[in-house]
């Protein structure tokens, strides 16, 4: 089989030739050009100096086999790429850890001899890190990015992890294109920014030139990069990986994990405002409700499938840029789990805290995924210079929980005192020291691989547009068009045109009323051509499953609700509003002009949560503005409450409000709707502030 023709030098974009290069550059490739689709280019080579002639796809068995340990192309880069920064992560720098459990509620045992997978009812501890991936340790918590989904199952077999992203798909499909996306996203080497963004030139060119990452662009351009709480996102373990049965039969599977408490996301100003109201939103909203015993939960379901069933999927399930519709293969819920406990120390546990995809438990195998068999090596990789010891595993947060044991001695921060004259197996001079389990112990599946051995690409990875069409057609109206502003938004960002007409070219192979909208939001006088597509794109059906807004959930648990008062507020008013939004679930916080509250229409002071000008409308999901007549009067002075009534009613919220809450409205322009009602009627902004009113948006902003 062929390479994919989409990822080779032939159809990347001409560059502008005459560019010059460092004098270190010359030194290093002897200041020789060879020519090459894109014009006379100096060799790209190994660190010893060899030519590589395929940097686009890892060594593999066949073509849909495993990579090959002897690619010591795909080792150099990704050993290079995981050393690149000292200590912090360079990829999900910025994270937040919780304690928990996970109990089993419906046996695998038909299909894996795994008991964190059979053995129902059983409550296994948990570590659970969420992050952003593109920031440093220092960023913001509301960038729009990937969120990675990393959970350690401390089993009784030993550590399990299940390392994955709030989205089931990923960027590239083979693990050697890793650092070169991550290089493309991250801040720009010349200038050191942009921190935590993706809307800039080094990562639209990669991205322009990389067909196989439409898919994702759908994803990263939708509301699921803009959560409103990392208690309310969808997780995947990304990849098929294996079961295995006592019979020794396997069968693929994908793991999802679904929140109690349905999606949610925010919308692009609201984000880009509580990024400056408090970087620290996600960690706090997640501090806050586990210490008020709100604890966060999500089910775990899986989706199963025999080799037969895969080879009748219209996609290729070890490319990691294809999902499995739900619709195709049904989830299947086994179990849940709660975070409920947070670390007692953020360096000790959250920093420290190792994760590797090749930590996995008897029962459990991989898949031939590309990308996945590059993780396999990398991360471990990255740990060993993060940690800076072969024995990071003894630290308490990565210590399996259950007995374990070999021979391995020594090495930097050996804590442990092994004792003894033997160090190594088979031995004859020690009775008690660590021996195999034929019978329990870890054995891989039983797939046979046959093929050449070649740096190729299976022909079944080659379409890049089905997918991503199929994403965006399964979007509501509203959630079209913030995909559509979203890459108006980026794509404006980017300096170089041509960068800018290609990403519009490959949206016309995604949809057309797509690419017309992003072209007309750049100001383009005519629509680029489409690259040349390697497979046709087929028209696979809508799935519903891909929406956030059909799982939201009718309800206001997780929410939260800001009440604006002042002094000479109805103290009465403000306690049945803040009586309903609890008992209907939310959490009900008070803001006033300062920080020690109000004096009520009855002499009482009310005390504050937050103080107005640093606490904006921006940090709830729906607000009421409970205000006497002088109290309205003074605050429509005050451009911090103007902005709070403007911005929620501009971020799609509810609003309650009574006569002097509906004073400040007019002060700020804002008219009625369903989503604004009197604060008399508490059940209509009750039922208003479970969602957010859509159809006001197309009055408040013009998008795509």
């Amino acid at each position: 089989m062929g390479k994919d023709k989409t990822t080779k030098n032939s159809e990347k974009h001409t560059q502008k030739k005459g560019s010059a290069l460092s004098e270190g550059t010359e030194r290093a490739t002897g200041g020789e050009l060879h020519q090459t689709a894109g014009g006379e280019h100096p060799a790209l080579t190994t660190n010893q100096g060899v030519p590589v002639s395929d940097n686009q796809n890892s060594l593999r068995a066949n073509p849909h086999g495993p990579t090959l340990l002897e690619d010591f192309i795909l080792r150099e880069k990704i050993t290079h790429f995981d050393h690149e920064r000292i200590p912090e992560r360079i990829v999900h720098a910025r994270g937040t850890g919780v304690h928990g459990f996970f109990e089993l509620t419906d046996s695998l045992q038909q299909y894996t001899t795994a008991r964190i997978l059979t053995e129902v009812g059983v409550k296994t501890p948990v570590f659970t890190r969420i992050s952003t991936v593109a920031g440093g340790a220092g960023s913001v918590d509301t960038p729009r990015d990937v969120r990675g989904f990393a959970v350690k199952f401390y089993t009784k077999e030993g550590n399990w992890d299940l390392v994955g992203n709030n989205i089931p798909v990923f960027f590239i499909q083979d693990a050697i294109k890793f650092p070169d996306v991550v290089h493309a996203v991250k801040m720009e080497p010349d200038r050191g920014f942009p921190q935590s963004a993706s809307a800039h030139d080094t990562f639209w060119d990669f991205i322009s030139l990389t067909p196989e990452s439409m898919h994702m662009v759908m994803w990263i351009m939708s509301d699921r990069t803009i959560p409103r709480s990392l208690r309310m996102i969808e997780a995947f373990g990304v990849h098929s990986f294996r079961l295995i049965n006592d019979q020794g039969v396997s069968t693929f599977v994908k793991f999802h994990w679904r929140p109690k408490l349905g999606l949610q996301s925010t919308i692009w100003d609201e984000t880009v405002k509580i990024a400056g109201a408090d970087p620290d939103f996600h960690r706090r909203d997640m501090f806050e409700a586990i210490a008020k015993g709100n604890f966060p939960e999500w089910e775990f379901a899986v989706q199963l499938f025999t080799q037969e069933e895969a080879d009748r999927f219209p996609f290729d399930h070890l490319d990691a840029t294809k999902l499995i519709p739900e619709e195709l293969v049904p989830l299947k819920v086994i179990g849940r789990m709660v975070l409920d406990r947070w670390p007692n120390n953020f360096f000790a546990e959250t920093e420290q805290v190792a994760y590797c995809p090749g930590n996995i438990v008897p029962g459990i195998d991989f898949s031939n995924d590309p990308l996945l068999q590059g993780r396999l090596f990398s991360y471990i990789d990255t740990q060993l210079s993060r940690l800076g010891s072969p024995n990071f595993h003894q630290i308490p947060i990565n210590a399996p929980k259950c007995p374990f044991g070999n021979l391995q001695r020594d090495g930097h921060m050996q804590m442990a005192q092994p004792a003894g004259r033997v160090n190594y197996e088979p031995n004859s001079l020690s009775e008690n020291s660590p021996r195999e389990v034929p019978i329990k112990g870890f054995r891989s599946a039983a797939a046979a691989e046959t093929g050449a051995k070649g740096r190729i690409r299976a022909e079944s990875f080659a379409d890049h547009y089905s997918q991503a069409r199929q994403f965006y057609l399964s979007q509501t109206v509203y959630e079209k068009a913030h995909i559509a502003s979203a890459l108006v938004f980026e794509l404006s960002k980017v300096e170089h045109l041509h960068v800018r007409e290609a990403m519009v070219g490959h949206l016309l192979h995604i949809e057309k009323d797509l690419a017309d909208r992003v072209a007309k939001g750049l100001g383009f006088d005519k629509m680029p051509d489409a690259p040349a597509a390697a497979a046709p794109v087929r028209q696979m059906e809508p799935s519903p499953a891909l929406s956030i807004i059909g799982k939201m959930k009718d309800t206001l648990m997780g929410r939260v609700i800001g009440i604006l008062v002042a002094d000479g507020s109805d103290g009465a008013v403000i306690e049945k509003m803040k009586m309903a939004a609890t008992d209907a679930g939310a959490v009900v916080k008070i803001v006033a002009p300062k920080v020690g509250g109000a004096i009520l229409a009855d002499g009482s002071l009310l005390a504050a949560d937050g103080q107005l000008a640093g606490t904006p409308s921006v940090l709830f999901d729906a607000v009421a503005v409970i205000l006497s007549e002088e109290g309205a009067a003074a605050l429509s002075l005050e451009s911090a409450a103007v902005d709070f009534v403007r911005d929620a009613f501009g971020h799609l919220k509810a609003i309650a409000v009574d006569k002097g809450g509906k004073a400040l409205l007019m002060k700020a322009n804002i008219g009625q709707d369903a989503g604004v009602v009197d604060a008399s009627d508490r059940d209509a902004f009750i039922a208003a502030a479970k969602t957010r009113q859509w159809d006001r948006e197309k009055s408040v902003r013009t998008l795509a």
